[in-house]
């Protein structure tokens, strides 16, 4: 039914943009489709931004979009992690049921299988202009970059911008050992404007071009708009940052006076100004959808390099509240009621459907996990939370919890923490220790920083939670109970003939 990106573009330069709007999506367009820009932040915590409450720095732009839109204060990501997170906002689905899972690095073979159907393709489909501008982090090699999935042009790096010779990591190790060789390949600036084909702009960042990277982006992101505002666009811009190392453009080093961390989010804060000024000055904010969010929670081991995910426990690299739940705000004039809050359940995995609603396209034929929650946007009286059960799996392909709108129940497992203790400081990290959970019920309407373990007193909410992970293990496999999914698509994996980039 659903026709792959190649067949899409042949038919879109042969002229054939007439697509019939079908009823596959549950929502239906009520006006003309929306244009579509996701703003999707590396690392950002929950408290990290004034509509969360941040303090010490200022937010302006980002307090106006709240102010404009609505917060989302229950909005999840499929995994604490990179690649997996992205995958499953770029898909609907749970990143375990598509084969992604923790962050792909420079050695790695696999990345999105064509097989896969990303937002860029819903948009395509209904003829849309697509670009992403940014961190990509679904595999490198170009039949795995956004242009081979639905994008028309890309811009950006890879993978992490510390996935290079300066992490520090790689720096201690080359320290003690001068003769040893780095861990780390020079990192890429690429450029792709057709399916396979990239150009490599930049073959070893440099400090001071990280430095520049989000000015750069959000130019090109505000050039790109300029030029497709006479027609439907999608647009995804995956800041690299906050992601360390920080880095941050000379016209904003010192402004927050709250250190290098609070500089970086008001440049990313500008960045957010520069879309809405765009879309005001050229008159089509009252069709066009904006959504700010983040890919997980703060890297907390980086101290005073990392953000706040408070008052949720932990951060990246756990399944507790503080690693997959994320600050959101969306808005768009005119449908997101102004000044509004949702505290419904809801994920990144329901952007492709709801977008596809939007936009009137159909579904993919095989199966997504994600809903419509276009009834939650616009704030609808008895709009609810689509999701009777929400999964939570970290790498390696563990089921960690699962929980509903109001109950969280923990399976035994080890996690990394700072256990109170500080982070690191100047940009170096500092060890986790290794603790361990075991079955516990949280009562997240109650304790949303999961501190009390109320198993006992609901025996029955336990024994319901413990029969939806068990069908989800058969469907989505778990290596903590030694499950195998029978519903598991493979990744994308390089051919033993494909060229494999070096950078």
């Amino acid at each position: 039914m659903y026709t792959r990106f190649r067949l899409l573009v042949v038919l879109y330069f042969a002229g054939f943009i007439a697509w019939p709007i079908v009823a596959t999506a549950q929502t239906k367009p009520e006006t003309a489709p929306p244009n579509v820009v996701i703003i999707f932040i590396d690392d950002m915590g929950y408290a990290d931004i004034g509509p969360f409450g941040a303090k010490d720095y200022p937010t302006p732009n980002l307090d106006r979009m709240a102010a404009s839109g609505r917060r989302f204060t229950d909005f999840v990501v499929s995994s604490a992690v990179c690649s997996a997170s992205r995958s499953a906002l770029m898909t609907g689905c749970y990143h375990q049921r598509i084969g992604i899972d923790g962050a792909l690095g420079p050695q790695s073979n696999i990345g999105i299988s064509d097989s896969e159907v990303t937002i860029a393709e819903i948009c395509k489909s209904r003829g849309y202009a697509t670009a992403c501008y940014g961190k990509w982090h679904l595999g490198h090699h170009p039949r795995f970059l956004p242009t081979s999935h639905g994008f028309d042009h890309y811009y950006g790096i890879p993978y992490s911008n510390d996935m290079w010779p300066l992490h520090p990591e790689n720096v201690a190790r080359m320290k003690r050992n001068p003769e040893a060789k780095s861990a780390w390949p020079p990192l890429p600036l690429l450029e792709s404007s057709a399916p396979g084909e990239v150009t490599v702009l930049n073959a070893d960042m440099q400090p001071a071009d990280q430095k520049l990277m989000t000015r750069q982006f959000t130019q090109r992101a505000t050039d790109f708009i300029r030029k497709n505002a006479e027609r439907p666009f999608f647009f995804y811009l995956p800041h690299p940052m906050v992601h360390v190392p920080l880095y941050v453009s000379p016209e904003f080093e010192g402004k927050s006076g709250a250190g290098l961390f609070g500089d970086t989010v008001m440049e990313v804060d500008w960045s957010v100004g520069q879309i809405l000024d765009t879309l005001a000055e050229l008159g089509i904010d009252d069709n066009t959808l904006v959504v700010f969010t983040s890919d997980n929670g703060p890297w907390l081991s980086y101290g005073e390099h990392a953000g706040s995910a408070l008052p949720l426990r932990e951060g990246k690299g756990t399944m507790f509240e503080g690693g997959y739940r994320v600050p959101a705000l969306m808005q768009w004039k005119g449908r997101i009621p102004a000044g509004t809050t949702c505290d419904q359940l809801s994920s990144t995995i329901d952007m492709l459907p709801t977008i596809a609603g939007l936009v009137g396209a159909e579904l993919p034929d095989h199966t997504i996990d994600g809903k419509d929650i276009s009834g939650l946007m616009f704030g609808d009286s008895e709009a609810k939370t689509p999701h009777e059960h929400f999964f939570c799996f970290y790498s390696p392909t563990s089921l960690h919890a699962v929980r509903t709108q109001r109950w969280k129940l923990h399976f035994p497992h080890q996690y990394r923490t700072l256990d109170g203790g500080p982070g690191g400081t100047g940009g170096q990290p500092v060890p986790y220790k290794s603790a361990k959970v075991g079955l516990a019920l949280f009562d997240l309407e109650n304790d949303l920083s999961e501190t009390h373990d109320v198993a006992a007193e609901h025996p029955e909410i336990v024994e319901q939670l413990l029969a939806a992970a068990d069908k989800i293990r058969d469907e989505l496999g778990d290596k903590l109970t030694d499950k195998v999914g029978k519903s598991v698509r493979p990744p994308g994996k390089m051919n033993p003939d494909d060229k494999r980039l070096v950078w």
